[in-house]
């Protein structure tokens, strides 16, 4: 199970600025597997409101999340962040235009060591340049992170937590559809949005829970680095 922490020191880090001229040479590439309550392709990426949801007769607008990283090469001065795996679990809530979103939950693989924790908690606000109305962190053995031309699946705690099984969208050749030359969040590079549908996804856990299957899900490689942010 999840251990939260709350208001911890990486909360800390991802207030401070992220022009601050004391921190160490960063970098990060890193391989996300992701799904979302929204439609096939998340509106999300084009517009400031998620999809509407009708629920008992009401349009609801938001965009339940969970994200499952590996980062395939990546420092923090010092720390070596090759392997680390961590996942965010969220909603954007309502209407971002503002730059405001409603609520996030970054979860640490228990393999990361604290020094690791920090340094990503260093490097996230640099990748999403937003201000959650609510952030906590945990830590969770992030057992399953796999992925193959066909499929991706990711779990905690052997998907008891969480969980996000995706299957690839068939294209014109025997290649999955890739999206290319889209913005993800405050990336400057990534290797293109391989789309794949979710069988599943899944947060289990808690007050927040939900779980969503046949809506948006995708892959993709994204690179950033300190010195993109003196550009």
């Amino acid at each position: 199970m999840l251990k939260a922490w709350g208001i911890s020191l990486v909360f800390v880090l991802l207030a401070m600025s992220t022009t601050d001229t004391s921190k160490p040479d960063w970098a990060l590439n890193a391989t996300t597997i992701e799904a979302c309550s929204c439609p096939m392709f998340c509106q999300c990426y084009f517009n400031p409101k998620p999809a509407a949801h009708h629920e008992q007769g009401t349009a609801t607008h938001y965009c339940k999340f969970n994200n499952a990283y590996k980062v395939n090469h990546g420092h923090y001065g010092a720390v070596n962040l090759d392997g680390a795996k961590f996942w965010i679990t969220g909603d954007l809530g309502a209407d971002w235009s503002q730059g405001k979103t409603d609520w996030a939950l970054v979860t640490f693989d228990k393999a990361m060591t604290k020094d690791q924790q920090s340094a990503l908690g260093a490097i996230l606000p640099n990748v999403f340049p937003v201000k959650w109305n609510s952030f906590q962190t945990a830590e969770g053995n992030i057992d399953t992170w796999e992925f193959n031309k066909n499929e991706a699946h990711a779990t905690i705690d052997g998907g008891k937590t969480a969980e996000v099984k995706l299957h690839r969208f068939q294209g014109n050749t025997d290649d999955p559809v890739v999206i290319h030359n889209l913005k993800y969040w405050g990336t400057p590079r990534n290797d293109g949005f391989v789309m794949m549908p979710s069988d599943f996804e899944g947060y289990k856990t808690g007050t927040k829970q939900f779980e969503y299957k046949g809506t948006n899900g995708f892959m993709l490689t994204l690179d950033i680095a300190s010195t993109d942010m003196k550009q």
